[in-house]
């Protein structure tokens, strides 16, 4: 029972996570006209951080402890 509260608690945290790197002060740090591999900075900036966030999830979701 306490893994399942512990895993909620992770959901949470990442959860804030992800309002926190979408928040508009982060993400006017990248909203520069820089490229990243040919890439708007910014867009670069969402994808990398909305794949880091379905890792996270994946990992807290899927672990076995």
């Amino acid at each position: 029972m306490a893994h399942r509260a512990n895993r909620a608690q992770r959901l949470v945290a990442l959860f804030l996570l992800g309002c926190l790197l979408f928040s508009f002060p982060l993400l006017s740090i990248f909203n520069t006209g820089g490229t990243v591999f040919g890439i708007p900075t910014l867009y670069a900036y969402l994808f990398a951080a909305w794949a880091l966030l379905i890792v996270l999830a994946v990992l807290i979701v899927e672990r076995q402890t």
